[in-house]
């Protein structure tokens, strides 16, 4: 069958999606069975099942299939926006109740005019020597000690990922990346022209042999983890494996760019502790403060520091002086801190409660986390329980979110725990158990 016949198959399956004979949810046959339905050889239909999935019109469950994903889409597709919905277990904005006044306070002040004339210039990615002085001091722990001459600052989290990726990977190159990763690198990614390599992982994250692996097939520039808090599967890698991981990227003179956005509900110290000539730490203030008053972070190594401020400039991705003048304050007066330290809290509360409610399944959980996997029944899909749970105004995100490969996403589901109220997450959490211990075929989807 030559290209353009493949093709015509995908195009006729994709057209019964458009009119509605296939629906989200439906399960295309095995490639063999698919095959010897169309008289066509198993290869061919292996390449009608890629193009499918290439375009957006499928996706595939580990050990369970292939199945109409909904909505097409070209391209790569980045998680949506926060949509209204009433009980949010899509996206983490930890806010509490009181803190709103407690950033008021230290922010007061900044409205006068020297203050303000000040916050509106024109800012640098490396803003003032008080800001770095501050935000330095903010940013050490334990063992890790940041000089504020290495500091470099974005607009926010996302953008210091971008800015170390394009100053580390060039296009075209490849980047080693968790086989289930923080959603948005792969749009960054694609943008920037990197391929994504996936890092195989275990219960304490990326192992170090499948970074070996990984650099002696495809030659990698850098890899990026989330060694604390891991999106979306929350473990913190233990020292013993960040020792090991350690070695090897230093062996292979692998630059680690290194996520520590999350970092701050757990104690241990980033990678950059016992690799500081190795890794690009990120951070941001939008966990630890709000998604409204966002700042990035990027601590180089010296090295590395020229390439990153160069990356931030032509990216477009310099801090405003504003959120500068902003962060300065509230670093320097310990709301940073204080916050901080009141939504450790908050989160062991709020994973305490969905332990309970959620205790006949299997989750993964991190007791300091703000998020959980959960792993779903043998008669859920993954697309279809978001789906149901949408039904009941409830927002989760699938695991093919996470996954770096195509149609290797396991049958689970994220809950972001942050967001609602603790009635509203406990009415959220009942709802979710009750739905799995339905079968998806008894499921009232009227309501």
């Amino acid at each position: 069958m030559s290209k353009s016949e493949y093709l015509k198959l995908a195009d006729a399956i994709a057209a019964e999606i458009a009119d509605g004979t296939l629906k989200p949810g439906d399960r295309l046959p095995p490639q063999r069975s698919f095959a010897y339905e169309r008289k066509i050889a198993v290869s061919t239909a292996s390449r009608v099942y890629a193009e499918l999935l290439r375009r957006g019109h499928v996706v595939g469950e580990v050990g369970r299939g292939t199945f109409i994903a909904g909505e097409a889409r070209r391209g790569v597709a980045a998680p949506g926006e926060p949509r209204g919905i009433r009980i949010d277990l899509e996206f983490n904005y930890p806010l509490l109740p009181d803190q709103t006044a407690l950033i008021a306070k230290s922010l007061e002040g900044l409205e006068k005019s020297e203050a303000l004339d000040a916050a509106l210039r024109q800012a640098t990615s490396v803003g003032t020597p008080a800001v770095r002085s501050v935000a330095a001091e903010h940013l050490s722990q334990g063992a890790w000690s940041v000089s504020p001459e290495q500091l470099v600052f974005t607009g926010n989290g996302r953008q210091s990922i971008a800015a170390a990726l394009a100053a580390v990977v060039p296009a075209g190159g490849r980047c080693g990346v968790e086989a289930l990763t923080y959603p948005f690198i792969k749009g960054i990614a694609a943008r920037l022209g990197i391929a994504l390599v996936p890092l195989a992982m275990d219960k304490d994250g990326v192992q170090p042999d499948a970074v070996q692996k990984a650099h002696r097939e495809a030659h990698l520039s850098a890899i990026y983890v989330q060694p604390a808090v891991h999106n979306p599967l929350g473990m913190t890698m233990p020292p013993t494996r960040r020792t090991d991981l350690v070695r090897v990227v230093e062996k292979l003179d692998l630059p680690i760019i290194e996520d520590n956005v999350y970092g701050f509900l757990d104690s241990e110290p980033p990678l950059a502790a016992i690799a500081p000539e190795s890794c690009i730490a990120i951070d941001s203030l939008s966990k630890k403060v709000a998604p409204g008053l966002a700042l990035g972070f990027i601590v180089p190594p010296q090295r590395l520091r020229e390439s990153v401020r160069t990356s931030v400039r032509s990216g477009g991705w310099t801090a405003s002086g504003f959120a500068l003048a902003a962060a300065e304050r509230l670093m320097n007066e310990g709301v940073v801190a204080e916050l901080s330290r009141l939504k450790r809290l908050d989160a062991r509360a709020r994973q305490k409660l969905a332990a309970d409610r959620l205790s006949a399944f299997e989750i993964q959980a991190n007791e300091k986390s703000y998020h959980l996997w959960l792993t779903l029944p043998a008669h859920w899909r993954s697309q279809t329980f978001v789906a149901a749970a949408a039904r009941r105004d409830i927002a989760l995100t699938p695991s093919t979110t996470f996954a770096v490969t195509p149609g290797h996403a396991p049958n689970a589901v994220r809950l972001a725990l942050a967001s609602p109220a603790m009635d509203q997450l406990d009415t959220g959490l009942r709802t979710l158990a009750a739905m799995l211990n339905a079968r998806e075929d008894d499921f009232d989807w009227t309501e």
